[in-house]
């Protein structure tokens, strides 16, 4: 069925006023006198009548208070399915006369395009709106995605129906603006896990581009007070909305504002396919190793006082509910050992947040012999740092702890700590707790370190840098045990397939979860993308003893409505941003 058949039957029902008297500049679109819609919007991202005044006649599709005006449609479509059939029409709230779906008016105004240059919404100021009656409002259905993302354009402004399924990719706007990603060929992944940068992961991101769409409330509030489109009380534990639910049959207007196309909503979501939490994954081996990025675990003064922190919790009762969401994670998980990440840099003592998170693992049980690494200082002198905390009933440490503190572990990466166990009657190996530098702050960037838009985002150059010198540093043996293995573990910040982590394969690393053949795997989900920024990593010598490798993924996919600065719940559910790792070994002998 040609792309606008279906609006055509209801719409040709609709009475045709001839126009008042025009001022000699009006645009005269028909023979008849009548300016069409499809004519102002054009086939191109602005309107070729752009300036220009003219008189239309339409069909109100949505209005939207929250939006600063009304959407409007053709009372007939033309034939040519490149140009769009609907306008934006900018109102106050209390403009006369009061408009409504279903509303059939004569616009005369000046066409407009509102936005930022290259994703700009057509729209038509209007100088005089005259209702003239009532006509049928019928959404277009859209099957799936456009040819292509520029191909958005021709439904710009019109009332649709997306028939799905769509998978949602990215909900981390939920709450705060009332945004989801959805994708129309389920979940997306960054170019760069899939593909090196270059032409193979630019193809990548320009098919996610045409893929990807974001859902609206139709409000430009912050921080809505509901999510009036949700079903029941909206985002709650029984519906949590994850990445990886299905939605289908969403109506909406076609809006382009804050960059990009989104669907303004103008009905409740009423067919959600819940993306079910998953069950704590359980790994084959004697031990179990985790790696953990704990979200900024700051404890104030570790007295009950010091809020708000720098970086972590900004209220006492914040921080409780974060530490007891951290330590149900690792009671879930259930490792002998564990590698830390984004842990406040305040020392050792009893009131430092390590030792206070192993006090707090310690009191919830089952097991009463949590201890922590004790590098004297730091390590480093960033405000946060690794960490690493063990069962002292299930691994010996052997020998002090390593640190490197060199090149740009000084003052971008975080420093990296090494610190060799035995496990029973098992040879000595090492782990290596990571943290390199983050992908943000790039208008500090410079040089190498500069965005080369190649996916890899800025600072690439000081990741490639820590990578080489790591892997030289371990070479050397820093903990002087001469292990029969060495475990990477942490936050590289570098996807699968960038820089850093293609040269420490290239090095003799080997993934973990690449050996043990998962399909796919994901640690963090960014603007809608899913990826890898945590990774395990294996010498030759603990790939010959890796039995198992699972992510639990109870954070990336959860909205940030359930963290512990948004809900009251501590439960494991969104203790993080990032997914913990588990890995299985046979170490014991």
């Amino acid at each position: 069925m040609p792309r606008r058949l279906c609006l055509l039957a209801p719409l040709l029902l609709a009475a045709c006023t001839p126009p008042g008297p025009m001022a000699p500049d009006t645009v005269l679109a028909t023979e008849g006198g009548e300016t069409t819609v499809s004519r102002i919007q054009g086939s191109g991202e602005r309107s070729p009548l752009e300036g220009r005044q003219v008189v239309v006649e339409a069909v109100v599709v949505a209005p939207f208070g929250g939006l600063g005006g009304v959407f409007v449609q053709s009372l007939q479509p033309d034939a040519d399915p490149a140009t769009s059939e609907g306008l934006f029409l900018p109102r106050s709230r209390d403009a006369q006369p009061r408009l409504k779906a279903g509303d059939h008016v004569r616009i005369t105004g000046t066409v407009v395009e509102i936005g930022e240059d290259g994703a700009t919404l057509t729209a038509v100021e209007a100088s005089d709106v005259e209702q003239l009656g009532r006509a049928p409002v019928m959404p277009f259905v859209v099957t799936a995605a456009p040819a292509s993302a520029g191909d958005w354009e021709r439904y710009e402004g019109m009332l649709l129906t997306l028939e799905g399924p769509l998978t949602v990719t990215g909900n981390e706007d939920l709450a705060r603006f009332g945004e989801l990603r959805v994708s129309f060929d389920g979940r997306l992944f960054s170019p760069t896990e899939l593909a090196p940068p270059g032409p193979a992961a630019q193809a990548i991101a320009a098919e996610n581009t045409r893929l990807m769409l974001r859902i609206d409330d139709g409000r430009s509030a912050r921080d809505p007070d509901r999510l009036w489109f949700l079903p029941g009380e909206g985002l709650q534990a029984s519906q949590p909305l994850r990445v990886g639910s299905v939605l289908r049959g969403v109506t909406g207007v076609l809006d382009q504002r804050f960059g990009g196309h989104r669907l303004q909503l103008t009905a409740p979501l009423t067919d959600i396919e819940q993306a079910p939490r998953p069950a704590v994954p359980v790994v084959a081996g004697d031990r179990r190793i985790a790696g953990f990025n704990l979200l900024n675990l700051f404890n104030g003064d570790g007295h009950g006082g010091g809020f708000p922190t720098t970086r972590g919790a900004a209220t006492r009762a914040d921080f409780v509910r974060q530490q007891a969401k951290l330590v149900a994670t690792v009671q879930a998980l259930d490792p002998d050992l564990a590698a830390l990440m984004e842990l406040e840099n305040d020392g050792y003592g009893p009131e430092s947040s390590l030792a206070g998170f192993v006090d707090a693992l310690n009191a919830a049980g089952p097991h009463d012999d949590w201890r922590f690494v004790d590098a004297g200082r730091g390590p480093g002198d960033n405000p946060i740092r690794v960490g690493m905390i063990y069962r002292a009933s299930r691994v010996t440490p052997v020998g002090k702890p390593a640190v490197l503190g060199e090149g740009p572990f000084r003052d971008r990466s975080r420093v990296p700590l090494a610190q060799a166990f035995r496990a029973g009657s098992g040879p000595v190996f090492v782990v290596v707790a990571n943290h390199f530098k983050s992908k943000g702050g790039c208008d500090e960037a410079s040089g190498g370190d500069a965005d080369r838009r190649d996916g890899q985002a800025c600072f690439n150059a000081t990741r490639v840098e820590s990578a080489r010198l790591l892997n030289g540093w371990l070479a050397k043996d820093p903990t002087g045990t001469e292990p029969a293995g060495h475990l990477l573990v942490g936050d590289f910040n570098a996807y699968a397939q960038e820089d850093p982590m293609r040269l420490l394969r290239s090095q003799g690393w080997q993934d973990a979860f690449q050996q043990m053949k998962l399909e796919r795997p994901y640690s963090f989900v960014f603007q809608g993308l899913s990826g890898r920024l945590d990774h395990a990593l294996v010498d030759a010598g603990l790939a010959a003893r890796l039995r198992g490798a699972a992510e639990w993924h109870a954070n990336a996919d959860e909205a940030p409505a359930f963290d512990y600065r948004n809900g009251k719940a501590t439960d494991a559910w969104r203790a993080s941003d990032h997914d913990p790792l588990l890995l299985g070994f046979d170490l014991a002998r």
